[in-house]
């Protein structure tokens, strides 16, 4: 047996395990958390976007995502879609 495919297998399966757009971290979303505290649980957004003080951030993609607003530098809500 060639290794190759064994450590195709092997490196799909840690990045799964990396993701961090899931359920269990979205569970630990919290009203009121700073954008730090919600980058270090998620990491670097995919996008931001804001106006007037409210700043839109998403992480993810299409498929499986989570979206976080914030007013000022706190979580006001946040909702998720796709998340296993």
């Amino acid at each position: 047996m060639s290794f190759r495919p064994l450590a195709l297998i092997a490196l799909c399966v840690l990045l799964a395990a990396c993701n961090k757009v899931n359920q269990a971290n979205y569970s630990k979303l919290q009203a009121g958390m700073s954008k730090t505290e919600v980058e270090q649980l998620l990491g670097a957004p995919s996008e931001c976007a804001g106006a007037l003080g409210i700043t839109s951030c998403t992480w993810g993609d299409e498929q499986s995502m989570i979206s976080v607003q914030f007013a000022g530098d706190q979580v006001l809500m946040f909702s998720g879609k796709g998340l296993k």
